[in-house]
Order: C-alpha cells, then sequence, then structure tokens
C-alpha cells in the first residue's frame, strides 16, 4: 500500500468545517474561487502549510517570514500587513472551534483575470486569500513504519528558471516526480539538482545520517523548509554534528539512516530508496533522537 508524508487519519470534522475567502466564511462544499482566478490559470500565487498545536500556531512567525518574502519575490501585494494574516488564520480556526492536531493551509494568488493570460495587467481587484484549516492527525503507522522513495529522472531547476525556495502555486514538476515514484512502487519521489547532486523530495525535504553526522543538501534547489531548519538547529544545541552540502546517491545508498521532513508529518522515516534498504530498515535511533529534540521544540514555541 502506498504511504504518504501527508497521510492523516480520518476525521469526520472535516466534512462540516468552514473555509476563509477573501474575508468571508463559506461552509466546505460551497468554498469557490473563480476560474478566472491568477493561481488556476497560470499558477500565479505563493502559499503556506502551518500546524496549530494547543490553540497555537507552531513557529508562526516563520512561516509570515517565508510568506512575505515569497510576496515581494513575485511581486504580489497580499492587501494585509503581517498582523492581519495573524488574524485571519486565527479567526479561521476559531470559527471551527479548533485547538489541536490541525493543518492549515493559506493559499494567496494574484487574484481575478478579466481573460486568461499570463499578464498581471488583465488582473482585476485584488489577490485572493484562501485559508484551509482541517484537523489533521498525523498516521501514526507512517511515522513508525516509514516510507520508501524513488529516485524521478525529473530535477529541481535552478534559480534562474523557478527558484525553488518559492513556496509558490507552481507544482507541476514536483508532481510529475512523485507520479513518476509511484508508478515505480515507491511512496514519494527524491528528487536531484541539475549537478546530479540530492536536492530534495517531491514535498519534503531530505537527511541521511552517516557515521552519527547528520547531512542535507546544501538548499539551494529546494524550499526553505522550517521543519528541516528547525532538525539542524535543534541537532546543532545537542552537539550532534549536522552537515549542509552536496552528496550523490552514493552517499545515500550507503547511508546508516535517511528521513524526511515536513511540517505536517514532523520527522519520517525512510526504510527503502531505489529498492535498496537504508541501514537496517527500521527506523533508526538518530531519526528518533532528533525527533524528540524536534518535538520539544514545537512544544517549547507553543507554550
Amino acid at each position: 500500500m502506498t504511504r504518504s508524508t501527508h497521510q492523516a487519519l480520518a476525521d469526520e470534522r472535516n466534512e462540516s468545517v468552514e473555509i476563509y475567502i477573501n474575508g468571508e466564511f463559506f461552509p466546505r462544499h460551497e468554498a469557490k474561487i473563480s476560474v478566472f482566478d491568477s493561481g488556476f490559470l497560470v499558477g500565479d500565487g505563493i502559499w503556506e502549510g502551518m500546524r496549530l498545536h494547543h490553540g497555537r500556531f507552531a513557529h508562526l512567525d516563520r512561516h509570515l517570514d517565508r510568506l512575505f518574502a515569497g510576496a515581494a519575490a513575485i511581486d504580489l501585494d497580499i492587501g494585509l500587513d503581517r498582523e492581519s494574516v495573524a488574524a485571519a488564520l486565527q479567526a479561521t480556526v476559531d470559527r471551527n472551534a479548533m485547538e489541536d492536531s490541525v493543518h492549515v493551509r493559506l493559499m494567496i494568488t494574484r487574484g481575478d483575470k478579466k481573460t486568461p493570460s499570463q499578464h498581471p495587467s488583465n488582473n482585476i481587484g485584488g489577490p485572493n486569500i484562501v485559508i484551509i484549516a482541517e484537523h489533521k492527525a498525523a498516521d501514526p503507522e507512517v511515522r513508525d513504519r516509514g516510507i520508501s522513495l524513488f529516485t524521478a529522472t525529473v530535477r529541481r531547476p535552478p534559480p534562474d528558471t523557478l527558484d525553488q525556495k518559492l513556496n509558490c502555486h507552481s507544482k507541476l514538476h514536483e508532481v510529475i516526480a512523485l507520479i513518476q515514484a509511484t508508478n515505480a512502487g515507491a511512496d514519494e519521489a527524491l528528487m536531484l539538482d541539475p549537478t546530479g547532486a540530492v536536492a530534495t523530495c517531491n514535498a519534503t525535504n531530505f537527511f541521511i545520517v552517516r557515521g552519527g553526522e547528520v547531512w542535507t543538501s546544501t538548499g539551494q534547489y529546494n524550499l526553505n523548509g522550517i521543519t528541516s531548519a528547525l532538525v539542524v538547529e535543534v541537532a546543532n544545541g545537542a552537539g550532534i554534528p549536522t552537515r549542509q552540502t552536496a552528496f550523490s546517491l552514493t552517499d545515500v545508498y550507503s547511508a546508516d539512516e535517511a528521513f524526511v521532513t515536513g511540517t505536517f508529518g514532523g520527522l519520517t522515516p525512510v526504510h527503502t530508496i531505489d529498492g535498496r534498504t537504508i541501514g537496517s530498515g527500521a527506523q533508526g535511533p538518530m531519526t528518533i533522537r532528533l525527533r524528540e529534540l524536534y518535538d520539544t521544540a514545537v512544544a517549547a514555541a507553543v507554550s
């Protein structure tokens, strides 16, 4: 059975959640955006995924930093300041009486166009802002059992093609990579950078453990993940050596452990890559240790 780092336990409460659209709330099955929306037409938009723990958004400032940096990079005027965005997020979870084990997706596009076109001069009105909050507890079986990866032929593009530091709506290359991986019988895709070094996965950041050291990529060809940055920080704080460096599949196949990181799943072990068992094939001690440190950091952030 295919697994996913975004695999959640079923929750019937999600059928009745209300969706935030441009300052108003709509029942899930009535929430709509125009077919002339810039995100739908040309993938013109940015987004953030956040977790709500004990009534508070974990590392909200970091998410807002990344959101507004992305908006500046694509010359998108969100129309709201940081405090107003934070207030909209809080209003959404309050509206749905949410406290814990909640995942929130904030999406902002350049808005509606008067005709299908890339040109921003055809935009009418302001941006479209959508917030979807759902009750989502990560499936513990995925966390404990781990996932398998397949190295896709689709590579992460360089910054002068589509800067992978942008958390933008243009994700087709990642979708194609994921389809390759699932068609090959794996759960998710591992992606290389233009030089052939390991970059990241289709939706998560990738780490290996070698000789007691924790390695991840340089970050030049992948999203500046908030969870991955936190893992590096807590590892360094605990005296665990880390490297943000270029490495190849040769290093990966002989690694002691491998895991991926993301806002939703936290740390998820990887047991197989390209049909090769990584380490013992079971969740390794370093992955377990780093998850404990990460969970402690998240708890401290929302206390």
